[in-house]
Protein backbone atom coordinates (compact mmCIF):
# COMPACT_ATOMS: atom_id res chain seq x y z
CA UNK A 1 0.00 0.00 0.00
CA UNK A 2 1.07 3.54 -1.12
CA UNK A 3 -1.38 5.85 -0.40
CA UNK A 4 -4.72 6.00 1.82
CA UNK A 5 -6.46 4.89 -0.79
CA UNK A 6 -4.68 1.68 -0.91
CA UNK A 7 -4.91 0.97 2.66
CA UNK A 8 -8.70 0.30 1.97
CA UNK A 9 -8.70 -1.72 -1.41
CA UNK A 10 -5.66 -4.52 -0.49
CA UNK A 11 -7.95 -6.88 -2.06
CA UNK A 12 -8.09 -5.36 -5.53
CA UNK A 13 -6.80 -7.51 -8.58
CA UNK A 14 -7.38 -5.96 -11.33
CA UNK A 15 -4.24 -5.11 -13.39
CA UNK A 16 -2.43 -5.38 -16.59
CA UNK A 17 0.92 -3.84 -18.37
CA UNK A 18 3.22 -4.40 -20.95
CA UNK A 19 7.09 -3.87 -20.16
CA UNK A 20 9.19 -1.85 -22.51
CA UNK A 21 12.98 -0.71 -22.59
CA UNK A 22 14.56 1.92 -21.78
CA UNK A 23 14.25 4.57 -24.12
CA UNK A 24 16.55 7.56 -25.13
CA UNK A 25 13.60 9.48 -26.05
CA UNK A 26 11.97 12.24 -23.84
CA UNK A 27 7.85 11.13 -24.13
CA UNK A 28 6.83 13.49 -21.16
CA UNK A 29 7.24 17.01 -20.26
CA UNK A 30 6.68 18.68 -16.91
CA UNK A 31 6.81 22.11 -15.89
CA UNK A 32 8.37 23.52 -12.95
CA UNK A 33 6.66 26.17 -10.71
CA UNK A 34 8.52 26.75 -7.74
CA UNK A 35 6.66 28.80 -4.84
CA UNK A 36 7.37 30.18 -0.97
CA UNK A 37 10.19 31.51 0.10
CA UNK A 38 13.34 29.78 2.27
CA UNK A 39 14.40 31.65 5.83
CA UNK A 40 18.18 31.51 5.08
CA UNK A 41 19.27 31.44 1.17
CA UNK A 42 22.81 31.86 -0.66
CA UNK A 43 22.48 34.54 -3.16
CA UNK A 44 24.25 33.49 -6.52
CA UNK A 45 24.95 35.14 -9.25
CA UNK A 46 24.28 32.43 -12.33
CA UNK A 47 25.60 34.71 -15.42
CA UNK A 48 23.97 32.27 -19.05
CA UNK A 49 26.61 30.75 -20.75
CA UNK A 50 28.66 32.30 -23.06
CA UNK A 51 27.42 31.52 -26.70
CA UNK A 52 24.19 29.75 -24.50
CA UNK A 53 21.82 31.21 -27.37
CA UNK A 54 23.21 28.79 -29.70
CA UNK A 55 22.86 26.01 -27.04
CA UNK A 56 19.12 23.48 -28.25
CA UNK A 57 19.12 23.24 -24.81
CA UNK A 58 18.92 26.34 -21.53
CA UNK A 59 21.25 24.73 -19.75
CA UNK A 60 21.58 28.24 -17.29
CA UNK A 61 17.69 27.77 -16.49
CA UNK A 62 17.43 24.17 -15.58
CA UNK A 63 20.50 24.90 -13.33
CA UNK A 64 18.55 28.07 -11.63
CA UNK A 65 15.42 25.65 -11.57
CA UNK A 66 17.49 23.15 -9.44
CA UNK A 67 19.11 24.96 -7.16
CA UNK A 68 16.34 27.25 -6.46
CA UNK A 69 14.39 24.06 -6.09
CA UNK A 70 16.53 23.15 -3.05
CA UNK A 71 15.52 25.80 -1.00
CA UNK A 72 19.18 26.77 -0.06
CA UNK A 73 19.43 29.44 -3.05
CA UNK A 74 18.63 32.86 -4.28
CA UNK A 75 19.72 32.92 -8.10
CA UNK A 76 20.61 36.46 -9.16
CA UNK A 77 20.54 37.29 -13.21
CA UNK A 78 23.95 36.94 -13.69
CA UNK A 79 25.51 40.84 -14.50
CA UNK A 80 27.91 41.79 -16.80
CA UNK A 81 31.30 41.15 -16.32
CA UNK A 82 31.61 37.27 -15.51
CA UNK A 83 30.74 36.17 -19.25
CA UNK A 84 32.64 32.16 -18.86
CA UNK A 85 34.44 30.17 -17.03
CA UNK A 86 37.50 32.47 -17.94
CA UNK A 87 36.75 35.27 -16.23
CA UNK A 88 38.34 36.98 -13.12
CA UNK A 89 35.91 38.88 -10.37
CA UNK A 90 36.65 41.62 -8.80
CA UNK A 91 35.47 40.18 -5.32
CA UNK A 92 35.29 43.63 -3.68
CA UNK A 93 32.91 44.85 -6.23
CA UNK A 94 30.38 41.67 -5.94
CA UNK A 95 30.72 41.64 -2.03
CA UNK A 96 29.06 45.35 -2.37
CA UNK A 97 26.38 43.79 -4.53
CA UNK A 98 25.63 41.28 -1.88
CA UNK A 99 26.56 38.38 -4.09
CA UNK A 100 28.16 35.22 -1.97
CA UNK A 101 29.10 32.65 -4.59
CA UNK A 102 29.30 33.59 -8.88
CA UNK A 103 29.09 30.91 -11.78
CA UNK A 104 29.48 30.87 -15.21
CA UNK A 105 30.35 29.17 -18.08
CA UNK A 106 30.61 28.52 -21.96
CA UNK A 107 28.79 26.22 -24.69
CA UNK A 108 30.42 25.89 -28.19
CA UNK A 109 29.02 23.10 -31.05
CA UNK A 110 31.86 20.85 -31.84
CA UNK A 111 32.68 19.78 -35.37
CA UNK A 112 31.14 16.82 -34.95
CA UNK A 113 27.88 18.04 -33.55
CA UNK A 114 28.71 17.33 -29.98
CA UNK A 115 28.66 20.12 -27.65
CA UNK A 116 31.39 21.27 -25.04
CA UNK A 117 30.24 22.68 -22.31
CA UNK A 118 32.70 24.06 -19.10
CA UNK A 119 31.48 26.00 -16.23
CA UNK A 120 33.52 27.47 -13.27
CA UNK A 121 32.50 28.90 -9.23
CA UNK A 122 33.56 31.30 -7.39
CA UNK A 123 33.11 32.05 -3.37
CA UNK A 124 32.94 35.65 -3.65
CA UNK A 125 33.08 36.12 0.53
CA UNK A 126 35.97 33.77 0.69
CA UNK A 127 37.51 35.45 -2.42
CA UNK A 128 38.00 31.70 -3.94
CA UNK A 129 38.25 29.66 -7.00
CA UNK A 130 36.27 26.99 -6.03
CA UNK A 131 36.84 25.17 -9.48
CA UNK A 132 35.52 24.29 -12.36
CA UNK A 133 34.49 21.44 -14.85
CA UNK A 134 34.65 20.48 -18.29
CA UNK A 135 31.93 18.21 -19.46
CA UNK A 136 32.90 15.02 -21.56
CA UNK A 137 31.26 16.48 -25.26
CA UNK A 138 27.83 16.01 -25.07
CA UNK A 139 25.21 15.47 -28.04
CA UNK A 140 21.86 17.51 -27.42
CA UNK A 141 20.17 14.56 -25.63
CA UNK A 142 22.23 14.77 -22.99
CA UNK A 143 22.72 18.67 -21.99
CA UNK A 144 20.08 18.60 -19.65
CA UNK A 145 22.03 15.91 -17.87
CA UNK A 146 25.32 18.22 -18.13
CA UNK A 147 23.30 20.87 -16.83
CA UNK A 148 22.25 18.80 -13.65
CA UNK A 149 25.78 17.82 -13.09
CA UNK A 150 26.79 21.40 -13.16
CA UNK A 151 24.03 21.65 -10.37
CA UNK A 152 25.28 19.12 -8.55
CA UNK A 153 28.88 21.04 -8.82
CA UNK A 154 27.61 23.47 -7.13
CA UNK A 155 25.37 22.38 -4.49
CA UNK A 156 27.80 20.01 -3.46
CA UNK A 157 30.88 23.24 -3.36
CA UNK A 158 28.62 25.64 -1.57
CA UNK A 159 26.95 23.18 0.96
CA UNK A 160 29.68 20.70 1.16
CA UNK A 161 27.11 18.10 0.51
CA UNK A 162 25.83 15.85 -2.49
CA UNK A 163 23.77 17.31 -5.00
CA UNK A 164 20.59 15.15 -6.16
CA UNK A 165 19.57 16.92 -9.67
CA UNK A 166 21.21 14.21 -11.36
CA UNK A 167 19.22 11.58 -9.79
CA UNK A 168 15.44 10.29 -11.19
CA UNK A 169 12.09 9.78 -10.25
CA UNK A 170 9.61 7.50 -10.54
CA UNK A 171 5.58 8.08 -10.63
CA UNK A 172 2.39 6.37 -12.48
CA UNK A 173 0.30 8.55 -14.50
CA UNK A 174 -3.19 7.71 -15.89
CA UNK A 175 -4.43 9.20 -19.37
CA UNK A 176 -6.98 8.21 -21.86
CA UNK A 177 -7.91 4.96 -19.58
CA UNK A 178 -4.52 3.82 -19.63
CA UNK A 179 -1.66 3.87 -16.91
CA UNK A 180 1.64 4.59 -17.16
CA UNK A 181 5.20 3.80 -14.82
CA UNK A 182 7.18 6.37 -15.71
CA UNK A 183 10.91 7.49 -14.94
CA UNK A 184 12.22 10.80 -15.47
CA UNK A 185 15.12 13.24 -14.14
CA UNK A 186 14.81 14.36 -10.86
CA UNK A 187 12.99 17.89 -12.00
CA UNK A 188 10.32 15.86 -13.99
CA UNK A 189 11.58 16.37 -17.28
CA UNK A 190 12.94 13.90 -20.20
CA UNK A 191 10.06 11.14 -18.86
CA UNK A 192 10.55 7.70 -20.34
CA UNK A 193 7.99 4.57 -20.10
CA UNK A 194 8.98 1.60 -18.17
CA UNK A 195 5.91 0.16 -18.21
CA UNK A 196 2.23 0.97 -19.85
CA UNK A 197 -1.26 -0.70 -19.82
CA UNK A 198 -4.95 -0.29 -19.04
CA UNK A 199 -5.18 -1.06 -16.06
CA UNK A 200 -3.96 0.06 -13.11
CA UNK A 201 0.10 -0.01 -11.89
CA UNK A 202 1.08 0.28 -8.01
CA UNK A 203 3.96 0.95 -5.61
CA UNK A 204 7.24 1.10 -7.68
CA UNK A 205 9.92 0.94 -5.74
CA UNK A 206 14.13 1.43 -6.43
CA UNK A 207 16.80 -1.04 -5.86
CA UNK A 208 19.78 0.80 -4.37
CA UNK A 209 22.14 0.93 -7.20
CA UNK A 210 19.20 2.71 -9.36
CA UNK A 211 18.82 0.22 -12.16
CA UNK A 212 15.83 -2.04 -10.96
CA UNK A 213 12.64 -0.53 -9.98
CA UNK A 214 10.13 -3.66 -7.95
CA UNK A 215 6.49 -2.75 -8.65
CA UNK A 216 3.14 -4.15 -9.01
CA UNK A 217 1.06 -5.30 -11.60
CA UNK A 218 -2.24 -7.90 -12.27
CA UNK A 219 -1.35 -9.31 -15.60
CA UNK A 220 -2.04 -12.17 -14.52
CA UNK A 221 -5.51 -11.33 -12.74
CA UNK A 222 -3.87 -10.56 -9.47
CA UNK A 223 -1.55 -8.30 -7.54
CA UNK A 224 1.64 -9.66 -8.83
CA UNK A 225 5.03 -8.41 -7.62
CA UNK A 226 7.70 -7.92 -10.63
CA UNK A 227 11.35 -6.53 -10.52
CA UNK A 228 12.12 -4.96 -13.92
CA UNK A 229 15.65 -3.87 -15.12
CA UNK A 230 15.08 0.08 -16.41
CA UNK A 231 17.54 -0.23 -18.83
CA UNK A 232 16.79 -3.26 -20.71
CA UNK A 233 13.10 -3.97 -20.06
CA UNK A 234 13.74 -7.52 -18.65
CA UNK A 235 11.98 -8.42 -15.81
CA UNK A 236 11.49 -10.95 -13.21
CA UNK A 237 8.22 -12.20 -11.05
CA UNK A 238 9.21 -12.35 -7.23
CA UNK A 239 6.09 -12.54 -5.76
CA UNK A 240 3.07 -14.56 -6.94
CA UNK A 241 1.55 -16.03 -4.16
CA UNK A 242 -2.05 -16.81 -3.38
CA UNK A 243 -3.62 -13.51 -2.69
CA UNK A 244 -2.86 -10.64 -2.77
CA UNK A 245 1.56 -9.40 -3.11
CA UNK A 246 2.00 -6.21 -2.63
CA UNK A 247 4.17 -2.90 -1.73
CA UNK A 248 7.58 -3.77 -2.84
CA UNK A 249 10.34 -2.00 -0.73
CA UNK A 250 13.77 -2.86 -1.07
CA UNK A 251 16.63 -3.47 1.87
CA UNK A 252 19.30 -0.74 1.90
CA UNK A 253 21.52 -3.23 0.36
CA UNK A 254 19.81 -4.42 -2.31
CA UNK A 255 19.70 -8.80 -1.45
CA UNK A 256 16.18 -8.21 0.17
CA UNK A 257 12.59 -7.37 -0.64
CA UNK A 258 9.66 -6.79 1.97
CA UNK A 259 6.37 -7.55 0.64
CA UNK A 260 2.61 -7.50 2.08
CA UNK A 261 1.36 -11.06 1.66
CA UNK A 262 -2.30 -12.52 2.33
CA UNK A 263 -1.31 -15.86 1.40
CA UNK A 264 -2.49 -16.99 4.91
CA UNK A 265 -4.61 -14.71 5.53
CA UNK A 266 -4.79 -10.77 6.44
CA UNK A 267 -2.37 -8.89 4.99
CA UNK A 268 0.97 -9.08 6.54
CA UNK A 269 4.90 -8.08 5.99
CA UNK A 270 7.04 -10.78 4.64
CA UNK A 271 10.88 -10.86 3.64
CA UNK A 272 12.37 -12.78 0.71
CA UNK A 273 15.60 -12.47 -1.13
CA UNK A 274 15.93 -9.91 -4.26
CA UNK A 275 14.48 -13.07 -6.57
CA UNK A 276 11.79 -13.71 -4.52
CA UNK A 277 13.30 -16.64 -2.77
CA UNK A 278 13.72 -17.54 1.23
CA UNK A 279 10.55 -16.29 2.10
CA UNK A 280 9.94 -15.53 6.14
CA UNK A 281 7.29 -13.90 7.77
CA UNK A 282 7.91 -10.65 10.20
CA UNK A 283 4.47 -9.94 11.40
CA UNK A 284 1.47 -12.40 12.60
CA UNK A 285 -1.87 -11.15 13.44
CA UNK A 286 -5.12 -10.40 12.71
CA UNK A 287 -4.41 -6.88 12.03
CA UNK A 288 -3.93 -5.35 8.21
CA UNK A 289 0.18 -5.06 8.25
CA UNK A 290 1.04 -2.87 4.96
CA UNK A 291 3.48 -0.57 3.84
CA UNK A 292 7.30 -1.66 4.79
CA UNK A 293 9.73 0.81 4.50
CA UNK A 294 13.47 -0.36 5.56
CA UNK A 295 15.75 2.11 8.27
CA UNK A 296 18.34 2.78 6.85
CA UNK A 297 20.85 0.46 9.26
CA UNK A 298 18.84 -2.52 7.58
CA UNK A 299 18.11 -3.72 10.71
CA UNK A 300 14.57 -2.51 11.27
CA UNK A 301 11.76 -1.78 9.08
CA UNK A 302 8.28 0.70 9.81
CA UNK A 303 5.38 0.19 8.41
CA UNK A 304 1.05 0.77 8.62
CA UNK A 305 -0.95 -1.19 10.68
CA UNK A 306 -4.24 -1.28 12.12
CA UNK A 307 -4.06 -3.20 15.12
CA UNK A 308 -4.27 0.02 17.62
CA UNK A 309 -7.64 0.32 15.60
CA UNK A 310 -6.81 2.59 12.87
CA UNK A 311 -3.87 3.08 10.80
CA UNK A 312 -0.94 3.84 12.34
CA UNK A 313 3.03 3.14 11.53
CA UNK A 314 4.84 0.67 13.82
CA UNK A 315 8.43 -0.63 13.81
CA UNK A 316 9.63 -4.06 13.81
CA UNK A 317 13.06 -5.39 13.86
CA UNK A 318 14.47 -7.36 10.75
CA UNK A 319 15.73 -10.13 13.11
CA UNK A 320 11.76 -10.15 14.58
CA UNK A 321 10.40 -9.73 18.00
CA UNK A 322 7.92 -7.24 19.72
CA UNK A 323 6.25 -4.40 17.28
CA UNK A 324 6.79 -1.06 18.74
CA UNK A 325 4.15 2.22 17.79
CA UNK A 326 6.13 4.84 16.19
CA UNK A 327 3.06 7.62 15.36
CA UNK A 328 0.40 8.19 18.46
CA UNK A 329 -0.95 12.40 17.36
CA UNK A 330 -4.25 11.55 15.29
CA UNK A 331 -6.20 8.39 14.53
CA UNK A 332 -4.94 7.91 11.05
CA UNK A 333 -1.13 7.60 9.76
CA UNK A 334 -0.29 6.05 6.66
CA UNK A 335 2.45 5.97 4.07
CA UNK A 336 6.14 5.87 6.10
CA UNK A 337 9.37 7.24 4.54
CA UNK A 338 12.60 7.16 6.50
CA UNK A 339 15.04 10.11 5.84
CA UNK A 340 18.31 8.51 4.60
CA UNK A 341 20.09 9.27 8.18
CA UNK A 342 17.30 7.51 9.50
CA UNK A 343 16.08 10.45 12.06
CA UNK A 344 13.24 11.78 10.42
CA UNK A 345 9.85 9.84 9.38
CA UNK A 346 7.44 11.43 6.70
CA UNK A 347 4.09 10.24 6.50
CA UNK A 348 0.54 10.93 5.35
CA UNK A 349 -1.53 12.18 8.18
CA UNK A 350 -5.47 12.93 8.48
CA UNK A 351 -5.88 16.29 9.80
CA UNK A 352 -9.36 17.69 10.82
CA UNK A 353 -11.63 15.31 8.80
CA UNK A 354 -10.50 14.36 5.49
CA UNK A 355 -7.58 16.18 5.26
CA UNK A 356 -4.54 13.70 4.44
CA UNK A 357 -1.15 15.87 4.56
CA UNK A 358 2.49 15.48 4.48
CA UNK A 359 3.85 15.36 8.18
CA UNK A 360 7.51 14.83 9.11
CA UNK A 361 8.32 13.71 12.42
CA UNK A 362 11.48 13.61 14.40
CA UNK A 363 12.11 10.44 15.28
CA UNK A 364 13.93 10.84 18.54
CA UNK A 365 11.64 13.29 19.93
CA UNK A 366 8.43 12.66 18.71
CA UNK A 367 7.91 16.51 17.43
CA UNK A 368 5.94 16.79 14.30
CA UNK A 369 5.48 18.98 11.63
CA UNK A 370 2.92 19.47 8.67
CA UNK A 371 4.39 20.80 5.75
CA UNK A 372 1.46 20.83 3.52
CA UNK A 373 -1.59 22.83 3.09
CA UNK A 374 -3.14 20.75 0.48
CA UNK A 375 -5.55 18.10 1.82
CA UNK A 376 -5.10 14.85 -0.32
CA UNK A 377 -1.56 14.33 -0.13
CA UNK A 378 0.21 10.79 -0.95
CA UNK A 379 3.01 8.81 -1.37
CA UNK A 380 6.26 11.04 0.25
CA UNK A 381 9.43 9.57 -0.41
CA UNK A 382 12.90 11.61 0.40
CA UNK A 383 15.71 12.69 -2.08
CA UNK A 384 18.71 10.92 -1.31
CA UNK A 385 20.76 13.45 0.21
CA UNK A 386 17.36 13.89 2.70
CA UNK A 387 17.45 17.31 1.90
CA UNK A 388 13.59 17.59 0.62
CA UNK A 389 10.70 15.28 -0.61
CA UNK A 390 8.83 14.25 -3.57
CA UNK A 391 4.87 13.68 -2.79
CA UNK A 392 1.79 13.36 -4.59
CA UNK A 393 -1.43 15.44 -4.14
CA UNK A 394 -4.14 17.14 -6.17
CA UNK A 395 -4.66 20.25 -7.16
CA UNK A 396 -6.55 22.67 -9.95
CA UNK A 397 -8.86 19.45 -10.13
CA UNK A 398 -5.76 17.52 -11.26
CA UNK A 399 -3.68 14.53 -9.43
CA UNK A 400 -0.18 16.72 -9.36
CA UNK A 401 3.82 16.38 -8.08
CA UNK A 402 5.35 18.38 -5.38
CA UNK A 403 8.35 18.59 -3.97
CA UNK A 404 9.14 20.46 -0.48
CA UNK A 405 12.00 21.05 1.39
CA UNK A 406 11.83 19.95 4.86
CA UNK A 407 10.68 23.04 6.57
CA UNK A 408 8.08 23.38 3.96
CA UNK A 409 8.91 26.97 2.68
CA UNK A 410 10.06 26.12 -0.43
CA UNK A 411 7.69 23.90 -2.66
CA UNK A 412 7.70 23.29 -6.43
CA UNK A 413 4.60 21.80 -8.73
CA UNK A 414 5.44 19.27 -11.35
CA UNK A 415 2.74 19.48 -13.34
CA UNK A 416 1.84 17.40 -16.87
CA UNK A 417 -1.66 19.22 -18.98
CA UNK A 418 -4.08 16.76 -18.59
CA UNK A 419 -2.08 13.84 -16.90
CA UNK A 420 -3.20 12.71 -13.38
CA UNK A 421 0.03 11.56 -11.57
CA UNK A 422 0.48 9.36 -8.67
CA UNK A 423 2.72 7.12 -6.13
CA UNK A 424 6.11 9.25 -7.10
CA UNK A 425 9.41 7.55 -5.76
CA UNK A 426 12.74 8.99 -5.51
CA UNK A 427 15.71 7.43 -6.87
CA UNK A 428 19.26 6.51 -4.87
CA UNK A 429 22.28 8.35 -6.42
CA UNK A 430 23.05 4.98 -7.58
CA UNK A 431 26.37 3.28 -8.03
Amino acid sequence: MTSRRQFSRLALSALGGLALPWSPAALAQFRVEISGVGATQVPISLARLRDEDKSPVPISAIVRADLERSGLFRVLDGINGVTDENARPAYPDWRAKAVDALAAGSIARLADGRFDVRYRLWDVVKGADLGGKAAPPSGKDELRGVAHEMSDFIYEKLTNERGVFSTRIAYVSKAAGRYTLWIADADGEAAQVALTGPEPIMSPSWSPDARELAYVSFEERKAVVYVQDVYAGKRRVVANFKGSNSAPAWSPNGSMLAVTLTRDGPSQIWLMNRNGGDLRRLTNGSSIDTEATWAPDGKSLFFVSDRGGGPQIYRVQVAGGAVDRVTFAGNYNISPAISPDGRSLAYISRNGGNNFQLTLMDIATGTIRTLTDTNEDESPSFAPNGRMLIYATRAGGRDVLMTTTLDGAIKARLGVPQVDVREPTWGPFGR
